[in-house]
């Protein structure tokens, strides 16, 4: 491991919170990620949001998270709902991932796609390569996000060898 010198530490120290804010997402952006639509329904909604943050837990007993933005339109229903269901899109979604990453209405986002439900009720996209239907365990603070800790209840698996990634602010098929 190579130890940073004491002149770019130096350097580091004197740039604004605000620079290193910018710095650090233009390093995420080289961190290449599949693309998912993370969906919830229930009494408080139903609503929906792209991310590239889900990461497995643990397979026993089968445990994942995914991170919410706190100022996300999707932040007060997933959290009043209790569930969600992780889409992880295949190369031909690009258009609906843009969808769930703007400021589309709710309505037009799921009118976009073909819509069914497992154990939880949260909308499972129908031709995802697969879909984790979720129970929400717990959260913790993540400064800007909440870490959402998930309970996988259910899975739906396609055929598909072609995944939405992004990397480097671009949507790439692997």
């Amino acid at each position: 491991m190579q130890r940073m010198s004491l002149e770019k530490e130096a350097e580091m120290e004197t740039k604004t919170a605000q620079q290193r804010s910018l710095d650090y997402r233009n390093a995420m952006a080289r961190l290449g990620a599949a693309v998912n639509i993370v969906t919830t329904d229930g009494a408080a909604g139903r609503a929906g949001f792209a991310a590239t943050a889900v990461c497995s837990v643990s397979d026993n007993p089968p445990t994942l998270l995914v991170c919410l933005n706190r100022n996300s339109s999707a932040y007060r229903v997933v959290k009043a709902n209790g569930v969600v269901c992780i889409n992880t899109l295949a190369g031909h979604h690009e258009v609906l991932s843009t969808l769930f990453g703007g400021k589309t209405p709710a309505e037009e986002r799921f009118a976009a796609g073909s819509w069914g439900v497992l154990e939880t009720g949260a909308p499972v996209l129908e031709d995802a390569l697969v879909s984790f239907d979720c129970r929400i365990r717990e959260a913790h603070d993540g400064g800007t996000h909440d870490i959402l800790i998930c309970d996988v209840v259910d899975m739906k698996i396609n055929e598909g060898d072609e995944a939405l990634m992004y990397f480097n602010r671009r949507y790439r098929v692997l």
